[in-house]
């Protein structure tokens, strides 16, 4: 298992090298320069600026200013954030662990709506509860996310008020309290409910399609003509055949919620790296772009090598080369 690691790690390096070109060069692109954020505070003129600009070697090469950023990003200095004045690690690092908890809490509500929805859709297909599980899928997947993130804080927050609208946790409890957390609990509800609500189609669908696939298998028709219990030939058979290309997607499904928050977390007002990422394109905060930017390609990267490295776990017979 750890060659198998070693080997994705290995991959993973020239891969990262690439994406970090893409990245500096996409950003390059974009209008504007890291120093455009200055130009709003009336302290700072524009030869203030100009010296700035000058100073952080704007005008060198692009290949060497790439060189000069990424020997930067290698030391772990993500550079400075010109519009809040902080530095990006730390602005990254007030933030993460939002994300964190979000997706997190997003990923257990999916997986446990979605598994039980998925086997019992499979095991009583085309029945009533089967039409009623798909009608779900399909009202799932029609409606555009904004569109149900609005609904549920006009419902849930204004309407009926059972959930905060906006925030990571209320201003009036003190920090390490039992209170703090549980606040923080609370404003973390809404949005993960939501997020999972969404999420749980794709892995219903594979579910339910393996799932029938399996009740048709020679093994299972052996355990039932061996006299084995209905509910444990679908818990010990066909569930644990069934949830392989669930596994396969699990990692892609982590590392994807922690990168991909950036509508939720803005429509939810919540302070995490996706609210972080948008408020950064609209204050043209270049240094903050490209570092979500390349984290962002990181994460779907180490998704991908989680997913190879627990498909080899869940099912011995898989072999990663």
């Amino acid at each position: 298992m750890w060659k198998v690691v070693l080997k994705r790690v290995i991959v993973m390096i020239p891969q990262l090298f690439i994406l970090s070109i893409l990245v500096f060069l996409m950003a390059k692109a974009m209008p504007g320069d890291p120093f455009s954020g200055l130009a709003e505070n009336p302290k700072i003129s524009q030869e203030q600026i100009e010296n700035i600009r000058r100073a952080k070697g704007f005008y060198d090469p692009w290949y060497q200013q790439y060189f000069n950023w990424l020997k930067d990003f290698v030391r772990g200095d993500f550079g400075l954030s010109y519009v809040s004045g902080k530095s990006v690690n730390t602005l990254i690092g007030e933030r993460i662990f939002n994300t964190f908890n979000l997706s997190l809490l997003t990923a257990i509500l999916t997986y446990s709506i979605a598994i039980p929805l998925g086997m019992l859709a499979g095991r009583y297909n085309n029945g009533k509860l089967d039409r009623a599980i798909n009608l779900y899928n399909f009202v799932a997947i029609s409606v555009p996310n904004f569109v149900l993130y609005l609904v549920m804080i006009l419902v849930f927050g204004f309407q009926l008020g059972l959930f905060p609208t906006s925030g990571s946790v209320d201003i009036n409890v003190n920090n390490g309290t039992f209170a703090y957390y549980l606040s923080k609990f609370h404003h973390l509800l809404l949005p993960a409910i939501t997020m999972a609500l969404l999420g749980t189609v794709g892995t219903i669908q594979y579910l339910r399609n393996e799932v029938i696939e399996a009740k048709q298998s020679d093994y299972v028709r052996t355990a039932r003509s061996k006299g084995v219990p209905i509910n444990k030939v679908y818990s010990g058979h066909i569930f644990r055949n069934s949830i392989l290309p669930i596994a396969a997607f699990f990692g892609f499904t982590i590392t994807g919620l922690f990168a991909g928050g950036i509508f939720v977390e803005t429509i939810f007002g919540y302070p995490g790296m996706g609210e972080l990422f948008i408020s950064s394109i609209n204050n043209r905060d270049y240094s903050v772009v490209t570092t979500l930017m390349l984290f962002s390609g990181f994460l779907t990267l180490v998704g991908s090598a989680l997913s190879d490295i627990i498909m080899a776990i869940v099912d011995p017979r898989i072999k990663l080369d």
